[in-house]
Parts: structure tokens; sequence; C-alpha cells
């Protein structure tokens, strides 16, 4: 199981991220979209994650693997055909694609990481996941950044990726990692009142990371004349720091616990919000699009924190009833976010920095839980 969640880790690590080095400049340099448009698109890319609950429900037709199998091949087919959709509703079409597989595919690996690996082992897979990620990443944007230099098309290129995907999918589908000492897991929806702030800290962090996903990069390319080379530059060397930071921050929650390590990214992003909002200088903002995704591997920790304090049996439906929750801010926050925008650029940044607050307030109520017990 290991080796398998590895290997669909970074194939969709290689698709999602070879799709969104490309978005902004193709969204808004050949499709010729405005920020509110931009945002239109992100709040329906968001509606799966908002649907993840459903995954409960596909588990009555699918093992859970296969159905994180299934959800990489929707990947990888919504990204080969995404260049040749070149219009708002075309985006909007082939996004709602992407998004569903990856979501999906996303809500199940969470599952089967805390399933099939205990409390000491989970955030160090965790880590690991995030770590192989970063090098996936890198390599995607080597292999974009050649393109590139070569001039070919977009859609070409985005072909070229889903391609990839999908043969990856084709091989894992000849692997079968499942044992047999898992907890048999519930396949209906679980909302319990001791999960609550499992929830809160989940509706909170969705909200968050919306602004940095629509935004951090939108203000790159649109107010600070980011290219496709330099975005995807930026991306490998962010990648290259995060293949050597997540394994720390998964033996980090092991030593100090969840709610430290969450304390420290929040309190982080209190500084970097602030940053997006006032400070006019380009590279600057671009080492606070560094500083933003090295503290984001510490999520990982919200999704430990529930393996601590809660039934083995709720683990899958949690996981994706977390991941609609995360989700529920996410398909309003892009709308408001490009309309706000349009007012004045300053205002999601804004917003961001008051959720964090919020954030530091709520991960200050987690109670450590100690690995073993």
């Amino acid at each position: 199981m290991y080796r398998y969640l590895m290997l669909l880790t970074c194939v969709v690590a290689v698709g999602f991220q070879g799709w969104r080095t490309l978005y902004n400049n193709f969204a808004i340099d050949e499709v010729h979209i405005n920020a509110l448009q931009n945002g239109i698109i992100q709040s329906i890319r968001e509606i799966p994650g908002f649907l993840s609950l459903l995954v409960i429900y596909l588990l009555l037709l699918f093992k859970e693997h296969r159905l994180a199998l299934y959800s990489v091949l929707l990947l990888g087919i919504s990204i080969a055909i995404a260049g040749y959709l070149n219009s708002f509703v075309g985006l909007i079409f082939s996004t709602f694609l992407l998004s569903t597989g990856m979501h999906y595919s996303t809500t199940c690996n969470k599952s089967l990481v805390l399933q099939y690996f205990d409390k000491r082992q989970a955030p160090i897979v965790f880590g690991r996941q995030s770590s192989y990620k970063a090098l996936a990443n890198i390599g995607i944007g080597i292999v974009i950044f050649i393109f590139s230099t070569l001039k070919l098309p977009t859609a070409t290129v985005y072909l070229i990726i889903g391609i990839g995907v999908i043969l990856a999918v084709i091989y894992a589908s000849r692997i079968d990692p499942t044992a047999n000492f898992q907890t048999k897991q519930h396949k209906t929806m679980v909302l319990k009142r001791k999960y609550w702030l499992f929830y809160i800290v989940n509706f909170l962090s969705g909200a968050r990371r919306q602004i940095f996903v629509v935004f951090a990069v939108f203000i790159l390319v649109q107010r600070h004349h980011y290219s496709i080379m330099m975005i995807t530059g930026l991306f490998i060397l962010n990648n290259i720091i995060t293949f050597f930071i997540s394994p720390l921050i998964g033996r980090m929650i092991n030593r100090f616990d969840e709610r430290r390590v969450l304390i420290t990214e929040y309190t982080a992003m209190l500084f970097i919000f602030a940053g997006y909002a006032f400070i006019d200088n380009g590279w600057i903002v671009g080492i606070l699009y560094l500083l933003d995704n090295i503290f984001y591997p510490c999520s990982m920790a919200i999704n430990t924190y529930f393996q601590k304090i809660g039934d083995p049996k709720d683990i899958a439906p949690s996981m994706a009833m977390g991941f609609t929750i995360n989700h529920i801010s996410a398909v309003v926050i892009p709308v408001l976010g490009g309309a706000l925008w349009m007012l004045d650029y300053q205002i999601p940044f804004l917003l961001g920095f008051v959720l964090s607050l919020f954030s530091l307030f709520f991960v200050n109520k987690m109670r450590p839980v100690h690995p073993d017990k």
C-alpha cells in the first residue's frame, strides 16, 4: 500500500502541478479571462471538493484503492483535453473534470494512509508523500520549462501531460495493494459532536487555502507580470525546498504534537497575507509565495489529529466529510474574492489574514494526544 499510494501521489502531483503551472498564463493570455471570471472558474473547481462526501457512497460500488485509481484516470483525461477547450466555458468544463479526479483521489489517499499506518507512522507517511510530491513537481516543472523553450503550444503540452498520467494509471491498475488487517469502515455519513474541532479547523483551513490557490499566482502574473518560465522556475524552487521540509514536518508532529505545528503555520500566515496585501515588490511577493507553500504541509496535522481522537471505523467517512467541510467556503470565496479584487486587490488577502486569526484561536483548543495512546 505504501508504494501504491506513493505512486498515485506522484502521478496526481505531476498532472495537477502541470495543469496549474500553465493555467494562469493560458487563462489570461490565450482565453483572456478577467479576475471575476477566474473567481467563477475557481469556485466551480471546488464544487467536487464540496461533494467529496459522495466518496462514502461510491465505496459501496468500488474498493477504496480502486476508486482512488479511477479518480486519477479522470484527472489524466481532463488534462489531455484542457488545452483544446480554449474558451471560458471550456475552461469551466475541463477544470471541473480535473477537480473531480484530484479531490476524490486525495480523499481516498488520506483515508488509506490513516487506515493502513499507525499513529506514529501516519505523519511520517504524509510527510514523505509531500516530499515525493515535491520531487514530482520539480520533474514536471523542468519538463514544462523545456517545452516552453521549444515554444510548444499549450494545448500540446497539456495533451502530453494527460497521456503520461493515463499511462501511469494503466500501470498502477496491475497492482493489488490491499491487506486484511485494516478496520472495516462505515459506509454511511458520519457527523459527530466530538469531532467538532476537526470540522471547524478544516473549514477555516479550506477558506484560507482557497485565497492562496486562487489569488497568489494570479497576483504574480497579473500585477507583477511573471511569465510562464518565471512561474515554472518559482514552482521548481518551491518544490526543492518542500522536498526537504515536508518529512521534517511529519517528524515535528510526532515530537511536538499537532497543536504546536498548526499554531506555527497560522502565525506565519498572518505575516504572509499581510505581505501579499501591502508589499508591491514582485520579487518579495515571490518569496512570500515560497513561504506560503513551505508551511502548507503543516495541514497534514489536521488529519493526524483526527486519527488520534477518532473511532478507527470513522476514518473513511470522516476524511470525506472533512474534505467536504474544507470546501464549503471554497465554492464561495473565489467568486467573492474575484469581485472584491475588482474593487481592490488587497481585500482578498486581508480576508486571508482574518481567517488565519480565527484558525489560531481554534487550534489553540486542540488537546495534545500522545501517538501511543
